[in-house]
């Protein structure tokens, strides 16, 4: 099969779009899973590894010759998917399985693991699925293939710790401790990892070279990180605290020159930053990698092959990478303009080399993303850039709507960050649809394609996203201001940013409110508190009852720890017994009656993050209140609908149920 003759039914696709362009995309065009799911460049930078159901019932994998441009269907299973690819040689590689059609609530066994050759020989089982039979070959006696508690440490890729086809794997006890030791994916022959390793550990970091470098162990209250040297046998303390205590800093990453890279904060109040460690000083640099004004840092250090440290890829309002290498500035700098307007996501074999290859993945705010090839040495006749393919062929770019990130001030003066979708082309203010997110200690979004804003704005609608405070990403102030907020200072935020974007001209005065789990509470609390603002509102796998929450009950199974309902909760949410009456008073379900707007209700049948219980007990209370809710249940489904005819179900409903009471 060739690359050409796999990629065929682009064009055909591109056609269908455009001659059907009145019409807005269909929602299986949001819902379903892309086109392209993984893409790996070997370890030479010669092969491509992709994961695509495209022409199969299955994610299956498929290696491309880039030299050539043939592409082999290495592996397919007729009842999983497969996932989690990565080589171990230009010869082999690893991948795990799944089952995606299975809804989310059935539970999904642990996802094993497997090696296979490029061509598709020698298949080998080497972490069991928990039980799950898997028609592959067995390498080696039956015996060999590890438990499910096992699971992949490092892919060496470079120096002399592994010996060929093996990779570094840890096994879990009962008592939370790991055991590393060596796997060879050909034979599923084990060894112990070579020098005097410390007891008690509870995770492991190794560098490319498949060298531990890095433990963190837990011998009654003491916590400790412990550091050991490239090459060297003996172990040192970097930090020790109490099992309940914050580190003095977070180990990040490391290189394989010996440099470590660390999470500090540099003053009180401030926000954490990515430092070298100066071992001569047993601290922290003070001085930071990179700076992001505005936002927490999140990002990880890129290294090659050889484990060099080459830039940090960072995200803010988008991502973006600051390489250190000139050669990668370069490329970067070629990327973007070759590509302007998008993020150029480089991943590299042979990084700044003269036989450099890349993989870029080039994608926006309307461009789930293209794949390319960059050889700085193409084979003779081809072009230093060559395209793999779209990563959902389906949508069309043009036809997606724009997104942004405004910087507001809420009532009370915070900066308030808040993302505005609006339709392609509108230059009116549009019935606007407010998109609360979940968690909420999450960050709601950042500058991409986003299937749920972009299915609302092509139905008419500006999507107004808030990350109201509470939301990480946005530094530690506003991530604990919104401590014991919920319904309160939270949800004020949310109401500014749509009376920010009303008042912008952006959106117009008929709105509705929506959101899953945290958003899905903020949703009917929003209708309780402004009910002035919402012609109704639209709440999914939705918190109602924070009292069940944060102190659980007998009759309802959940799958909230007590270690969290002791120590978390009681911070983050509210005390149950010190702080009932405002749990009681910012639960919806005992503000029903001051909810007035229609309401869908929507739940997971198998849902233990926000048991079903949530979802009656609000239904039946709505209906005593004489405004019954639309309503309806997922068999199966947990906390998200895992099967794309359920998402695509529920999309179709919400469309329905807003133009009902927008009327875009």
């Amino acid at each position: 099969m060739s690359l050409k003759h796999w990629m065929s039914g682009i064009a055909a696709a591109t056609l269908l779009l455009t001659t059907a362009h009145a019409a807005p995309p269909p929602a299986e065009l949001f819902f379903k899973g892309a086109d392209i799911v993984e893409a790996v460049l070997s370890p030479s930078g010669r092969l491509l590894a992709v994961t695509s159901a495209r022409g199969a019932p299955r994610e299956s994998l498929m290696v491309i010759d880039l030299d050539t441009g043939k592409a082999t269907r290495t592996a397919q299973l007729a009842n999983y998917d497969i996932t989690r690819i990565q080589w171990v040689n230009d010869k082999r590689l690893l991948f795990s399985v799944t089952d995606l059609a299975l809804a989310s609530g059935e539970g999904r066994p642990a996802p094993g693991l497997f090696a296979i050759n490029a061509d598709g020989s020698e298949q080998v089982e080497l972490v069991r699925r928990f039980g799950v039979p898997v028609n592959v070959q067995v390498g080696g006696k039956a015996g060999r293939i590890l438990n499910w508690n096992h699971y992949l440490l490092r892919v060496p890729t470079s120096g002399e710790g592994a010996l060929p086809d093996e990779v570094l794997m840890a096994g879990v006890d009962q008592a939370g401790y790991h055991t590393p030791l060596w796997l060879n994916t050909r034979t599923a022959a084990k060894r112990t990892p070579a020098g005097e390793l410390p007891g008690d550990v509870t995770q492991w970091m190794a560098d490319a070279r498949g060298e531990l470098r890095v433990a963190f162990t837990l011998k009654g209250e003491k916590r400790t990180a412990l550091w050991r040297a490239p090459g060297r046998d003996d172990w040192r303390p970097l930090y020790e605290t109490g099992a309940n205590e914050a580190p003095p800093f977070t180990i990040h990453a490391m290189d394989d020159s010996g440099q470590l890279f660390v999470l500090r904060v540099p003053g009180k109040g401030a926000e954490p930053v990515l430092s070298r460690y100066d071992f001569a000083r047993n601290a922290p640099d003070p001085k930071p990698l990179v700076l992001t004004p505005g936002f927490g840092f999140s990002g990880q250090l890129v290294t090659d092959s050889d484990g060099a440290a080459l830039g940090v890829r960072v995200i803010t309002d988008a991502e973006s990478t600051a390489w250190f290498l000139p050669a990668m500035k370069a490329l970067q700098q070629e990327a973007d303009a070759r590509f302007p307007d998008n993020i150029n996501r480089i991943n590299c074999r042979r990084c700044g080399q003269p036989d450099m290859t890349a993989l870029v993945r080039s994608f926006s705010d309307r461009d789930p993303g293209r794949l390319w090839i960059y050889q700085a040495q193409p084979p003779a006749g081809s072009p230093h850039w060559r395209s793999v393919g779209r990563v959902r062929e389906d949508i069309d770019p043009a036809r997606m709507a724009p997104m942004s990130l405004e910087r507001i001030q809420a009532r009370d003066g915070r900066d308030l960050p808040v993302w505005i979708t609006r339709p392609a082309h509108a230059n009116k203010p549009q019935p606007a649809v407010v998109l609360v997110h979940g968690g909420p200690w999450v960050r709601g979004g950042v500058w991409s394609w986003r299937a749920e804003a972009q299915f609302l704005a092509s139905r008419g609608y500006v999507v107004i996203e808030p990350e109201f405070r509470g939301s990480t990403g946005y530094g530690v102030a506003h991530y604990r201001a919104g401590f014991k907020q919920w319904g309160q200072a939270m949800q004020d935020d949310v109401t500014d940013a749509l009376k920010w974007a009303q008042k912008q001209g952006i959106a117009s005065d008929k709105a509705c409110i929506a959101g899953a789990s945290y958003g899905g509470y903020s949703t009917l609390m929003g209708l309780v508190r402004d009910p002035e603002l919402y012609r109704c509102g639209v709440a999914w796998l939705a918190v109602t009852d924070l009292e069940l929450l944060v102190k659980g009950s007998w009759w309802v199974d959940d799958d909230t720890s007590d270690e969290a309902r002791k120590h978390r909760l009681p911070t983050t949410i509210g005390d149950p017994d010190k702080d009932a009456a405002m749990l009681a008073d910012n639960s919806p379900v005992k503000q029903a009656a001051r909810i007035k707007a229609p309401v869908l209700l929507a739940y997971g049948e198998q849902d233990r993050r926000v048991p079903l219980a949530h979802g009656k007990r609000m239904r039946d209370a709505l209906k005593e209140a004489g405004n019954p809710p639309e309503w309806v249940i997922y068999e199966k489904e947990g906390h998200g609908f895992g099967l794309t005819k359920n998402r695509v179900d529920f999309a179709q409903r919400m469309k329905a149920f807003l133009a009902k009471h927008l009327q875009p």
